[in-house]
């Protein structure tokens, strides 16, 4: 099971957008996939039709073991569940801070759900705290995305720093470009600065779109309404990415080879307690 944080120190850069629609288009390449809504203000439960409420609320989910899978639900798209963001999510540091190994509870949490599933997408607060920690250290890649201006940036290295400050094994990172609006020099200036010093970063860029904003309202996907879009047509280059950079990684973690490109949907376990 492969695990990928989707994370930035600052808010407003596209993060969730980016977790919902590698998460569609995960789940639609045949990968079963869940997306956990870490931040307590529950844009991904919102986008994918979720009630923002988990039975027992943060405490639950950290101290008892077993209880992540009971308060999974699906979604109304194959292969992609959900695990919905909560306001007790607020207070998740707190008891994050309260228990022993608190940095490893996220990854201890999630092992046992490995045989249900090939891919687990953490959408994480815009924080520097224990919850992005624990976060970052359950994954084996970090999505960054990075709008092309200066205190975007900068919050690049630090998350970078953060990263960097964590126990081996590390999880590898992936910056993306993050709407990118071409029409502004800024932009452009920043974005062929980024692409010039930082050989790491994403070739995928995704551009400040209108489709982007229609997610909000249309609580989708942006693929299922706006399937021909710049916007649609880069977070598809970007997945492929993700997926070409990870795929040994995967065949190292589970043992055995990942799912086929275009395989069939359909595997999805809905419901829940």
């Amino acid at each position: 099971m492969l695990t990928i944080a989707v994370y930035n120190l600052k808010g407003g850069v596209g993060k969730t957008s980016a977790a919902v629609n590698l998460g569609f288009l995960a789940a639609l390449d045949g990968y079963r996939t869940i997306l956990w809504d870490l931040d307590p203000q529950g844009g991904a439960t919102y986008l994918l039709r979720g009630r923002p409420k988990v039975k027992g609320g943060a405490r639950s989910l950290i101290n008892k073991p077993g209880q992540l899978e009971q308060r999974i639900r699906g979604t109304e798209f194959d292969n992609l569940d959900l695990l919905p963001a909560d306001r007790s999510y607020r207070a998740m540091d707190l008891v994050l801070d309260r228990t022993s190994h608190s940095t490893r509870r996220f990854g201890d949490q999630l092992r046992p759900l490995a045989s249900r599933y090939d891919l687990v997408l953490l959408d994480c607060p815009p924080s520097a705290s224990l919850v992005s920690q624990a976060a970052l250290r359950a994954a084996q890649l970090v999505l960054i995305p990075v709008i092309p201006a200066t205190l975007s940036w900068r919050t690049l290295s630090q998350v970078t720093g953060l990263v960097k400050e964590l126990k081996p094994p590390r999880p590898a990172m992936l910056p993306f470009l993050s709407l990118v609006d071409r029409r502004r020099r800024l932009h452009r200036e920043v974005a062929e600065e980024l692409r010039t010093g930082l050989p790491s970063l994403a070739r995928a860029a995704i551009p400040i779109s209108s489709a982007v904003e229609q997610m909000g309202p249309r609580r989708s996907p942006v693929q299922v309404f706006a399937g021909s879009t710049a916007a649609a047509l880069a977070y598809r280059d970007l997945w492929a990415e993700v997926r070409e950079m990870t795929t040994p990684t995967q065949d190292t973690i589970q043992g055995s080879t990942p799912p086929q490109s275009s395989a069939a949907p359909g595997n999805s376990k809905r419901g829940g307690a």
